[in-house]
């Protein structure tokens, strides 16, 4: 008997030391290097370190209470009402208030809205639609209607504040008073700009704490043996068709569609990352993706094509040396075809006839998803049920008019150096900054 006590003291004396080794320290910098912008829309690491929203989505993609603590739906989810937090202040000590939201949430949605109407009542913001929002409290949860005090969008209620940028260097200090409680970390610097390279070898000397992983260099982040963090794929490349000029044809952009070799994509570009779909959802959400075909048809693309010989075509595409070569292979598929494509810099006189986009899903609540993905893409239509026979209608009839080509759904990932704990990502990919902390710290 008193053998076995001293065992179970001598195990315990020898366990205290190794839960205070992985207990999360108050205190450090963090350093983060990214080749974008941090406010870039969507999901900027800044924005969602300054800036909350009524609703959020954890790390499961379950919708949770953020500047607001409870909402109700009436009028079948033509009305919904959101209660604020109370004892919320912005950065700049100004109130959380109705008006603010109000204010807040006009400017940044000023069309393509899920509402018609926003209005303050008392500590309460009442959404009203002439259709049906049945995911309201899902899309709040998003980037584009993250809540600010001000028009640049730099103050916010979140965990950390903005406290200087100079030299590329975006400088953020904890919030002593957030509603959610102080973060672990005293501040964080975000270094953009760096290229992926430049990235990893500071990753490597110990000057950064965490950077990028690009889908298609994943393969290689492993073989060099960093620690990545891999999220689903929750990052739908997708070839946005104008329907104007010469593609006011609908004939011409099935023929599009028809042409895109997009397993060449998969296995030479993006390094079988991720999956190919044709759908505006992953299959793991609805199980049904495969009854959109991702085979090329070359044959049925010249006879949509008709022996029509339309003009000079422009396709853009986002930044970054995969999207560029990926339009590149598309631009040579669609020459097969009988389109004459080139490809131009984004941000030109006139936007290009096709653009390649990433489109980042939204949740992983497939009714929300859908709904978030088709506004992304202009169309204002509110998914109103659930089950996999509606959201297959709704899909197959969007894309039957060819405006928007799903190719890929990639992860996003992230590599983190060894002194960083805790670190886990949202369901949309981004990192949960809040809730890390250093192992190092004081």
């Amino acid at each position: 008997m008193l053998r076995q006590l001293a065992i179970s003291c001598l195990v315990a004396a020898l366990a205290l030391p190794m839960t205070a080794r992985t207990r999360p320290h108050y205190g450090g910098r963090l350093r983060v290097e990214i080749e974008g912008e941090p406010w870039q829309r969507p999901n900027g690491l800044a924005r969602r370190l300054v800036l909350d929203g009524l609703t959020s989505m954890d790390a499961k993609g379950i919708v949770q209470p953020a500047l607001a603590v409870e909402w109700k739906s009436e009028n079948d989810s033509h009305r919904w009402e959101f209660r604020l937090r109370t004892d919320v202040h912005f950065h700049d000590a100004s109130p959380l208030t109705s008006v603010a939201v109000v204010t807040a949430l006009n400017a940044d949605c000023s069309a393509n809205c899920p509402w018609t109407a926003i209005q303050a009542v008392g500590a309460s913001v009442v959404f009203t639609s002439d259709s049906p929002m049945p995911n309201l409290p899902a899309l709040l949860a998003s980037d584009e209607y993250l809540i600010a005090a001000d028009a640049g969008g730099n103050i916010g209620t979140g965990p950390f504040q903005l406290s200087g940028f100079s030299n590329g260097v975006l400088a953020l200090t904890a919030n002593e008073s957030c509603w959610q409680g102080r973060p672990f970390l005293d501040a964080i610097e975000i270094h953009m700009h760096r290229s992926i390279r430049d990235q990893w070898l500071d990753l490597g000397v110990g000057r950064a704490d965490l950077v990028e992983v690009p889908a298609e260099q994943l393969r290689a982040a492993r073989e060099q043996r960093l620690t990545v963090l891999q999220s689903q794929a929750v990052t739908l490349l997708a070839l946005s068709v104008s329907n104007s000029g010469a593609l006011a044809n609908p004939d011409l952009r099935w023929a599009i569609a028809l042409a895109i070799d997009r397993r060449s994509l998969f296995d030479v570009i993006f390094q079988k990352q991720g999956e190919v779909t044709a759908s505006l959802l992953p299959a793991s959400l609805t199980g049904y993706s495969f009854l959109f075909s991702v085979e090329r048809d070359l044959n049925k693309s010249h006879e949509k094509h008709g022996g029509f010989t339309p003009p000079l075509l422009t396709m853009t595409a986002e930044s970054g040396n995969a999207m560029q070569l990926a339009a590149q292979r598309m631009a040579l598929n669609l020459h097969e075809a009988g389109f004459n494509v080139q490809v131009v810099a984004a941000g030109g006189a006139r936007p290009g006839d096709l653009a390649l986009r990433c489109l980042t899903l939204a949740s992983n609540q497939p009714q929300a998803a859908l709904e978030a993905s088709l506004r992304d893409a202009g169309v204002q239509a509110p998914v109103l049920e659930q089950t996999p026979a509606n959201l297959f209608g709704v899909e197959r009839d969007f894309l039957q008019n060819h405006t928007l080509i799903p190719l890929l759904f990639l992860p996003r990932a992230y590599a983190i150096g060894g002194r960083v704990r805790d670190l886990q990502l949202r369901s949309d990919g981004t990192p949960l900054l809040a809730n890390a902390s250093l192992q190092d710290a004081p």
